[in-house]
């Protein structure tokens, strides 16, 4: 294994997964604008909830976050032309982390995918061929690359579908009720929907979105299968992509095939006039130090996130402790409300605050039955108040459930939010822990 690792391959599966993700990249943040994700997520709030302990990186006022995308946009599309490749991918990374840690109204598991591939790209020797960079420079021009650029991809989306499948073995997925309470959500036409909210077809989807994540890159690994699980793969996807709506991701994930096949049918693919790679086959210790001192610790790490749920009390189904960055991704719907009980310490009355002037209708939706929203939420007003000259306690009481199931308290409401502590690694007590029926 060791010495396949370091065998010389061609190197166009990496350099067409760079014109893919450029192209992908682009769209993503122009489509961003377009759409009104910038307007509704970024420019509109006077608050966003940030990543906890991320809260100094706060959107660029007036019309700054519209030019911050253009300009990521633009750095996109330099990646795919291969141009100034380092700046363009490492800025573009930079760039998108903020986006992420800024904001989490919206979070979504492919923006987090998105900025692990990006910073695993700019270690890579993505701009050899089919490059402005190559064209200017031709003595960084070249036409391989050695095996393990391509099973870092591998893995890197090997650890995604793995940990998607493990997560799915809860009764709400294995029922059938969140895919049922999903395609119900999602989809408007009255006939579709009729056929989609049948038992046997939700539960169709149910276990072939199971066994889609569990086999398709082990199939993807074999020759006599891989090209039925790449067209498996076409199908899910383009399914997600009609019926969720879910942007770039369908695209993104079936852009990871082209490490699967051989190089050279990826080349006779993308590029025929490129030239048959001589070196290719024989041994090089180009780059050795990277797989080593960054790759090889960043996969561990990605290994190992993913578990730190089952290290935290209680369900992450419920509590949320240790559900980002772990690919628990379309896995349940969360309902319910929250509302603030706000006592002034000294006099003892209770004030108010106007939580839907003080953030949009999509933040408080969201806000309402995640606990480190809530958390949040109550130090904001308690700071607020602050600045008013009022010192007050914040209690929250809630009510949530986990795919339309019975409501719980999911708060304790005689614990004062804003003097209680966050903490990131270990349950935070003030989160009740019901059990979910």
């Amino acid at each position: 294994m060791k010495q396949r690792l370091f065998l010389q391959i061609d190197n166009a599966p990496l350099i067409i997964f760079r014109i893919f993700l450029g192209f992908l990249l682009a769209c993503e943040t122009f489509g961003a604008i377009l759409t009104g994700w910038v307007k509704s997520n970024l420019a509109d709030p006077t608050y966003t909830f940030s990543h906890i302990g991320m809260e100094w990186l706060q959107p660029l006022p007036g019309y700054g976050m519209y030019f911050y995308f253009a300009a990521m946009g633009i750095l996109g599309l330099l990646v795919m032309v291969g141009y100034k490749y380092r700046w363009s991918i490492g800025l573009y990374t930079l760039l998108w982390a903020g986006v992420y840690f800024m904001q989490k109204t919206s979070y979504n598991n492919h923006y987090y995918l998105l900025l692990l591939v990006c910073l695993m790209m700019f270690f890579l020797p993505a701009n050899r061929y089919a490059s402005i960079d190559a064209k200017q420079n031709p003595s960084i021009k070249k036409l391989t690359m050695p095996a393990w650029c391509s099973w870092v991809m591998i893995l890197q989306v090997t650890i995604v579908y793995f940990y998607a499948t493990l997560a799915k073995f809860y009764p709400g997925w294995l029922s059938g009720t969140f895919v049922y309470n999903l395609l119900n959500n999602s989809v408007s036409n009255p006939t579709l929907n009729d056929i989609m909210t049948q038992k046997w077809f939700y539960l169709f989807i149910t276990y072939a979105g199971m066994a889609f994540d569990l086999l398709v890159v082990p199939l993807m690994l074999f020759k006599r299968t891989r090209t039925i699980a790449f067209v498996a793969s076409l199908i899910f996807h383009i399914f997600n992509s009609i019926t969720l709506q879910i942007g770039i991701f369908p695209f993104f994930a079936l852009s990871f095939a082209v490490f699967f096949y051989p190089p050279d049918t990826i080349r006779k693919l993308f590029f025929k006039k490129k030239p048959f790679a001589e070196d290719a086959g024989k041994p090089t210790n180009e780059n050795k130090s990277i797989l080593l001192f960054f790759f090889v610790p960043y996969l561990i790490l990605q290994l190992l996130l993913p578990l730190r749920h089952y290290l935290i009390k209680g369900d992450v189904l419920l509590t949320e402790e240790g559900h980002r960055l772990s690919w628990r991704m379309m896995l349940r719907s969360r309902g319910g409300y929250t509302t603030f009980k706000i006592i002034d310490k000294k006099t003892g009355e209770k004030l108010h605050f106007d939580t839907h002037r003080a953030f949009t209708h999509k933040q408080i939706s969201s806000m309402e039955t995640k606990p480190d929203m809530i958390w949040q939420t109550a130090q904001y007003i308690h700071k607020y108040f602050e600045k008013q000259g009022t010192d007050v306690a914040v209690y929250a009481n809630t009510s949530v459930n986990i795919n339309g199931g019975p409501y719980v308290t999911l708060i304790d409401p005689t614990v004062d939010l804003a003097a209680a502590k966050w903490d990131y690694f270990f349950h935070c007590d003030w989160i009740l822990l019901p059990k979910i029926k």
